[in-house]
């Protein structure tokens, strides 16, 4: 079933952005965005950035975020869904890794309709998004427990997440 919403430019724009990682000066590194939030719009016909749940690059460089997978919790609302799209830094035992992850987060809190909508509008989004490894249906914080619940989504030869050894 499809609710009918759509996905706004300017959300396939920064999901491209942080797919591909270019060359870039300094300050343009910075803006890189490391997680963003993904919200339907008050009319429920678009999917768009929640400008004000985002982690760029430059906040966790510059020592304003120490830890990014915690922050990233932190974002996410007890009554409310989104889409996330994080950019999970690991390492496994041949090698390290960057690969982004989608989130569909569905807490327990959040109204039938709400959840009816995204759950309904979801497939627009992942169309959009070409190149996601790994998709998690969250239900509530406890499924985003602590890193060792991102590890397991990222493979079973996972030794370290954002540099903290599982």
């Amino acid at each position: 079933m499809a609710s009918g919403v759509k996905v706004c430019d300017e959300v396939v724009n920064c999901f491209t952005n942080m797919k591909v990682r270019k060359a870039c000066a300094k300050g343009e590194a910075m803006k890189r965005k490391k997680a963003i939030m993904l919200v339907i719009n008050k009319t429920k016909d678009l999917i768009i950035l929640d400008e004000e749940r985002q982690i760029l690059m430059g906040d966790i460089q510059q020592g304003l975020i120490k830890n990014p997978f915690d922050h990233f919790m932190s974002m996410f609302h007890t009554d409310r869904c989104c889409y996330a799209i994080y950019d999970a830094n690991y390492e496994t035992k041949e090698s390290k890794k960057e690969e982004l992850i989608f989130i569909h987060w569905s807490p327990e809190g959040a109204t039938i309709h709400d959840k009816l909508i995204y759950a309904s509008s979801k497939d627009a989004v992942t169309k959009k998004f070409n190149g996601i490894k790994h998709e998690w249906q969250v239900n509530g914080f406890d499924d985003l427990a602590d890193i060792q619940s991102l590890a397991a989504k990222l493979g079973s030869d996972v030794v370290a997440v954002e540099s903290r050894h599982i």
